[in-house]
């Protein structure tokens, strides 16, 4: 089996992004399929299911019909899950699949929400953020995809960042201390913001907020070096606001530059998942409801081994 050739025969999103990150494809060949992330595949159905105003279900963090429960009074049942049909999770999909920002669906979503979407929290802009920092760094990660104004954003993310580096949603209640999935995200949004050309300087912070997951080889305690969390061992697709270890790998890998020995065993953990065909399984999906099944767990997956193979291609040169 020619792992390559399995991917791009997979969707348009992962085609462009194995052209552009696997083959090193001329520019005009991988800006010609990543145009068709708008109108075939994943990207068109979810643009298709898009409000009229710009947002998905209703709600910016939330479907509409959770912030009606939560105004009258009822507490909305989560047993099965965090619903990921709202506008953040879906334009954080879409900005993982690469629809173009230039594109005239991305550019009508994006002054859509900036007009309409208000978050649950206290009537927040969308692109305003709130006051939690995985959402925040995920909306900050979306606008500087997007080209939406987060410098703002930016620079409240800098504000909340906490002496051990990292970042935790619930600092508004007392935190002190930083949690990986928070520190996860907003390091994702002022990178991708970064990277856009950011007018706010975000490099000392992002350093800080990387020794952060550094000093913890990305999945373990400081303090006794135990793991944190066994199911950080498992990709997951969409990673929704959560830590795992090859999404704290696609961070660095990103952001390029010498390999730093202390990812060394998390690099280790991702080799070993690697199947005898050359491909990576989907270990799992983030529990709740969805729009559509992307790929089905334990069976080989397009975006985990895309994943995995950028993340080595950088580890191995």
């Amino acid at each position: 089996m020619d792992v390559v050739d399995w991917l791009l025969d997979g969707d348009p999103s992962i085609r462009w992004q194995v052209l552009q990150d696997l083959l090193d494809a001329p520019a005009d060949e991988v800006a010609s399929e990543r145009a068709r992330v708008a109108t075939e595949g994943w990207g068109a159905r979810l643009l298709a299911l898009r409000d009229d105003d710009g947002q998905w279900a209703g709600g910016a963090c939330f479907p509409r019909e959770v912030s009606l429960a939560w105004q009258a009074g009822r507490e909305p049942d989560f047993s099965a899950g965090q619903p990921w049909t709202s506008t953040l999770p879906t334009l954080d999909l879409l900005r993982r699949l690469g629809l173009d920002p230039a594109s005239e669906a991305a550019r009508e979503t994006v002054a859509l929400v900036t007009e309409h979407c208000r978050w649950e929290h206290d009537g927040q802009a969308f692109f305003d953020g709130e006051v939690e920092a995985c959402i925040n760094g995920r909306t900050l990660a979306i606008g500087a995809w997007f080209g939406a104004d987060v410098g703002a954003l930016a620079s409240r993310l800098l504000e909340d960042q906490l002496d051990d580096g990292g970042w935790n949603c619930w600092t508004e209640h007392g935190s002190t201390v930083s949690s990986f999935d928070s520190t996860t995200c907003v390091l994702e949004g002022l990178a991708a913001f970064e990277r856009a050309g950011g007018t706010v300087p975000v490099g000392q912070a992002v350093r800080r907020g990387e020794d952060y997951l550094l000093e913890r080889r990305l999945f373990r305690r400081r303090s006794t070096g135990e793991v944190v969390d066994a199911g950080w061992l498992r990709a997951a697709w969409p990673p929704q606001w959560h830590h795992d270890v090859l999404r704290g790998l696609e961070h660095f890998a990103l952001a390029g530059g010498p390999v730093d020995e202390r990812l060394g065993e998390a690099v280790a953990v991702l080799r070993e998942q690697q199947q005898p065909d050359g491909t990576w399984l989907l270990d799992r999906v983030h529990p709740g409801e969805s729009w559509f099944e992307m790929e089905q767990v334990g069976r080989p997956s397009r975006w985990t081994t895309l994943r995995a193979l950028r993340v080595l291609r950088w580890v191995d040169g």
